[in-house]
């Protein structure tokens, strides 16, 4: 049985993913409460309050020359969602992609605001491989 899809939970990933997509960092630290704690990725040291969000953002643009992160699934409980996502990026200076993914975990607050994120993937996998593609021409990590 699957959850019924919350509307201003869906909103909130779909924004997550396309603020970071479109280096929109203004709007993506809107998404989050003043609180709001982060685990990007679990493993690293949580990022707590959303002042301190600037170190995540780094993750997200400083490497890449193009990130896109797209939802595939998003399931559906309680006051959040997990979410499979699939993600391309390619290093600056590159025009070689590699594709990534993973899996966010996401809670909200009554307001519809994030007030925390849990993802489960790894940033220095798909840097090593984004530094390999650079001594390769083709793009063999992408899908035809």
């Amino acid at each position: 049985m699957r959850a019924v899809p919350d509307p201003r939970i869906e909103t909130a990933i779909t924004t997550y993913f396309e603020t970071i997509s479109s280096r929109d960092r203004a709007r993506w630290l809107e998404l989050f409460c003043e609180d709001a704690v982060l685990h990007e990725p679990v493993g690293a040291i949580p990022l707590e309050g959303k002042a301190c969000f600037e170190e995540a953002w780094k993750i997200f643009s400083a490497p890449f020359e193009q990130l896109s992160i797209e939802a595939c699934e998003i399931f559906f409980a309680g006051s959040g969602a997990a979410v499979k996502w699939m993600g391309e990026a390619s290093a600056k200076g590159s025009t070689r992609r590699v594709a990534f993914s993973g899996i966010s975990v996401f809670e909200l607050d009554d307001a519809g605001k994030i007030q925390a994120v849990m993802s489960y993937w790894d940033p220095a996998e798909t840097l090593i491989r984004l530094a390999d593609a650079d001594s390769d021409d083709e793009n063999d990590d992408l899908p035809a």
